[in-house]
Order: structure tokens, then sequence, then C-alpha cells
């Protein structure tokens, strides 16, 4: 019910009324009251008037469940959330829903949370997770075709930051192949998908999704290599809204993939996203480094690269593609 008010509230270009409230969701003016006190003790503003009723008047960057939900304007993506102060990882707690079962298992529920003490990124490394800054988040996702398909919902992924960073910000990231979203060669966000399946059956599929939104400080190590939303543009971003734009954006880029259950329906976006298009690259295979010229990704994600006037496709899992001179 919180986040259905708070969703009215933000939608409404007046008041709504107690009445209004208490009758769309068959509860008591105290129980209308106790929430509305609840969302004042969260940084919200609310203006109350006899006869009239109660208007939001302004909203701080809150980060809970209420305030995610009121805003994902979606059919399935993260239309549940389940909300943590601090947790190990988004992606553990995802995992465990998803071989547990039980009303956090279902299609679409994305979990947040505020900190991570146990985040990682690609190959197990650490992915630092201050509190207060960031977008930690992962969806659960239960889909229906063949295992081998699955790595190329990252990809997905990856165009949906991309085009929700855009509409919220107006920032004009691109993707460093696979999943890396970055702006001007520095690192926005990571993308790590992990799966449970059978030979010809997928039990769950998780995608985290780890942003920097509001950091103004790096690690030393990190200096020149990562950036963030706020030191991009100068600004703090809302990061719940940011947030219901990646699962908008993903709901529609996934209903696409479903169309073919490959990546041609995003396949031209993705290439014009693509930073490494029309580089130079160097691939750093296990016990083998070579460099060659990227094209772009074929249908199944792979990356076509061209070299010695052959072209040949280069497979994510173990492989990395690097800018000859730098991470880009």
């Amino acid at each position: 019910m919180k986040s259905e008010i708070l969703r009215l509230l933000k939608e409404s270009n007046g008041y709504v009324s107690g009445q209004q409230l208490c009758d769309a969701f068959q509860v008591s003016r105290t129980a209308v009251w106790k929430v509305i006190e609840h969302l004042k003790k969260e940084g919200y503003q609310i203006e109350a008037v006899r006869n009239k009723g109660y208007r939001l008047v302004g909203s701080p960057d809150v980060m809970s469940k209420a305030e995610i939900e009121s805003l994902v304007r979606t059919e399935w993506a993260g239309r549940q959330v389940v909300y943590y102060e601090e947790t190990d990882s988004t992606n553990i707690r995802a995992k465990d829903a998803g071989e547990k079962g039980g009303e956090h298992a279902v299609h679409g529920t994305l979990f947040v949370a505020e900190r991570q003490m146990a985040g990682k990124g690609r190959r197990g490394r650490g992915w630092e997770s201050p509190a207060g800054t960031s977008i930690y988040m992962t969806i659960l996702l239960h889909p229906k075709f063949l295992p081998g398909k699955a790595p190329q919902l990252t990809l997905l992924m990856a165009v949906a930051v991309v085009e929700a960073i855009r509409k919220v910000t107006g920032l004009a990231c691109g993707i460093k192949w696979p999943n890396d979203v970055i702006y001007q060669g520095k690192k926005l966000c990571g993308i790590l998908t992990e799966m449970s399946t059978e030979v010809s059956f997928i039990n769950y599929v998780v995608i985290g999704v780890g942003i920097n939104v509001n950091q103004e400080t790096f690690p030393e190590e990190l200096g020149d290599k990562a950036t963030s939303l706020k030191l991009e543009l100068g600004a703090n971003v809302r990061r719940a809204e940011l947030i219901a734009a990646v699962m908008e954006q993903f709901e529609s880029c996934y209903g696409t993939f479903l169309e073919t259950e490959d990546l041609s329906g995003v396949r031209k976006k993705y290439n014009q996203l693509l930073v490494n298009r029309n580089q130079d690259v160097r691939v750093l295979e296990p016990g083998n480094e070579y460099e060659a010229h990227a094209v772009g990704i074929n249908d199944t994600g792979e990356l076509i690269v061209r070299t010695e006037g052959q072209e040949r496709a280069v497979y994510a899992g173990e492989v990395s593609v690097r800018g000859v001179y730098g991470y880009v």
C-alpha cells in the first residue's frame, strides 16, 4: 500500500483526498495517515489540507522499496522490489531466492541494496560498494529459452543501462564489449550475469548491475579508469529514478529478444553504442594475445574482429578485449 499511495501522490497534479485513498485500498483514514507520516519521516514533503487531502511537494533521493516501486512503469521488470540497507551482494540474494522459490522468486523481481559487503565483478573481482552513492541491483529471471542463449542477456542489459542513462541525464554513454558502460574512456557501470541450468533448461538467471552514480572520489588505483554520473554532470542524479528507467528499457529489450531469441533485434543499436567498433583492439585469450580490428557484434553477441584479412568471432567467457593503448 505504501508504494501505491506514493505512486498516486506522484501522479497527481493536485491534492489526493484521504477518502479517495481509503476507498482505493479499503483501509481506514488512520491507516492512510500512518503511511503519510511514515513517508514524511523518510524525507518526503507532503502537504495536508483539510477538505482537500494530501499533496506531494518534494521528494528526497530516497532508496527504498516504496520509492522504487512507485516509479517503475513496467509490466513485470522490477514491479516487485526486495530492498536491503546492507547485504552481502544482490546477486547472492537473487540466486538464493531462485534456489528456494517463494514470493521473492517471481520472474522480474528486483533486488536492490544501499550497500554491499561482498560485491563482485567479472572473474570474481571485488566491486567497491559504499553506501549512499551508487546503484547495486540484480534482476531475477526465469527464461524459457535454451541455456546457451542466456549470456546474450548481459548485452541486452548493457543497452538498457546506456539508454536509461541517456533518458534520465542526457549523457551519451557507450559500451565496451561485451558489457561495460563507459563515458569518455572511463567505466560507469559493470554488469555480471550468473545462472543455474540443466542440460536443456534454465532454472534461473540473475543479472547484477552496479552503476557509479553520485561518487565524488574513487580509490587511487581506479582514478584513471572509473567515473560517476555526478563527476561527469556536476550534479546529483536520483538513483531510484535511474533504476526505474533501466527496468523500463530492459523490459523493452527483453521483449525484442524473445521475438527471435537472439540479438538481431538490438544488434544495430548495440553496434552504434559500441566504442570498440571500427577500432584496433588487443584480444587477450588465455595463452594468446593478438591485435585485430573490431567490426561489431553478430546476432549471438560475439565480437567480430578482422586480422590478417580474415574475420573471426571472439567469445566473451575468459577472453578480454582492450584498446591497443589502454582500457578502451
